[in-house]
């Protein structure tokens, strides 16, 4: 099938480095001015000026007209939590009423609370829910999507919520990434075990997850209220022993809590960090670890650190801005809303914000060969949208804009 995107006022291409953008580059768009977009087979011919590809439509091609608006890459969100049961929103009250997090998760609350509504529910009625969940990111132009596990916490969840993922992404339209999190917290029938429950992840689940190819990386929450540093070693090291990639909940609360463990191990990703500092920067940038920034978690808490992402540019980090939807500390599953967030909140700039939400994210997943720009040979997922200027993704604010989205060339309606 051949189809030709013609009309476009300005064509965001992300076209750059074969590598993670980093200093700089962040503000390089490679934009076109009067664009067209040829497509053939669900995968992108050809990305111009019209005047020079309008000889190449070909005849029989099907043709959309983007009515003088912005086309850029669909957003890739590098860090969610799309399968889980019920909501919290009796917590986002009680944080309203002056409980901080860790008060309530020490009161038998947060993730132990979504833990407990998803062990109970069926395979069936999780895949229900987070094909919602996914639906919000479709139609806010999310077409890649991380996921992990972690609200089961024991074996028959853990592989519940992965075989959800699988199912999600076997039906799609939008990509799913999965990653084990059975790091997530220490589940209350191992509270005085704590040493028996990362052997079982390191020496049983891992092993089983990754035989059976259920997962593509796996994660750990590193901090004060989760696992330590010596126990995301362990849990980390036998990921990798089994060839999953690696990711890390990092320095969200407290410096010192994962960031140079990541960098050790050469993790993909060292997400949130929040709490970091120069030193534990300079390692991850060194040992090419990208930062997952999570300014929807800091919005959502009430709180006021937000990562230091402009230290981050500054130091030659490649970034990466996501979501991170979850029950819990971000309910929220607007790309557009955390690029506003981050240039409001951490001092990016649009353009900075657009590459840390696209093609730098595809680069920490091992997609930036198929997504996360619009080049000759990638798939062809895109978007068009409300606008002609992609300034305005981050300049207006929560805009009720839907983009119209493509996945693989076919428009998607969710």
């Amino acid at each position: 099938m051949k189809t030709a995107i013609v009309n476009i006022a300005q064509l965001v291409t992300l076209a750059g480095p074969q590598r993670p953008c980093k200093g700089a580059e962040l503000r390089e768009l490679a934009i076109i001015e009067n664009a067209a977009l040829l497509i053939e087979d669900g995968r992108i011919a050809a990305a111009g000026p019209y005047h020079e590809l309008n000889s190449k439509i070909p005849p029989d091609a099907a043709v959309i007209d983007a009515e003088g608006r912005c086309v850029t890459p669909g957003f890739v969100d590098a860090h969610t939590h799309l399968v889980f049961a019920g909501n919290r929103a009796a917590e986002f009250e009680q944080r309203l009423a002056g409980a901080t997090y860790q008060q309530i998760a020490a009161a038998g609350g947060g993730i132990l609370s979504t833990v407990a509504l998803t062990r109970a529910a069926t395979e069936d009625e999780l895949l229900v829910s987070a094909r919602s969940h996914r639906d919000w990111m479709l139609r806010s132009g999310t077409t890649t999507i991380e996921a992990k596990s972690g609200y089961g916490l024991d074996h028959a969840t853990e592989l519940k919520m992965l075989r959800v993922l699988a199912r999600l992404n076997q039906e799609g339209p939008a990509a799913i990434v999965p990653t084990l999190l059975a790091a997530h917290t220490v589940p209350p029938e191992f509270a005085s075990r704590r040493a028996d429950y990362v052997r079982w992840i390191a020496e049983e689940l891992i092993p089983e997850v990754a035989a059976a190819g259920l997962a593509r990386f796996c994660d750990a929450f590193c901090d004060d209220h989760a696992f330590t540093v010596e126990e995301s070693r362990t849990v980390l090291t036998a990921a990798r022993h089994h060839g999953l990639g690696l990711r890390v909940h990092a320095e969200q609360f407290r410096p010192g809590t994962g960031a140079a463990l990541a960098a050790e191990l050469g993790a993909a990703t060292a997400d949130h960090l929040e709490a970091v500092n120069e030193e534990s920067l300079k390692k991850l940038r060194d040992a090419r670890v990208q930062p997952v920034l999570l300014p929807g978690s800091v919005f959502a808490l009430r709180r006021t650190q937000y990562p230091p992402a402009r230290a981050m540019v500054d130091l030659g980090l490649a970034i990466i801005l996501a979501t991170d939807f979850n029950p819990g500390s971000s309910p929220i599953a607007s790309m557009p809303f955390i690029m506003s967030l981050a240039c409001l909140q951490m001092g990016l700039l649009p353009a900075e914000a657009l590459v840390a939400s696209t093609i730098n994210a595809a680069w920490s997943l091992g997609l930036s060969e198929r997504t996360g720009s619009l080049e000759a040979g990638k798939q062809a997922d895109f978007l068009i949208h409300e606008f002609t200027d992609y300034r305005e993704l981050a300049y207006f604010i929560a805009a009720p804009a839907r983009p119209r989205v493509f996945i693989a060339g076919n428009e998607i309606s969710a």
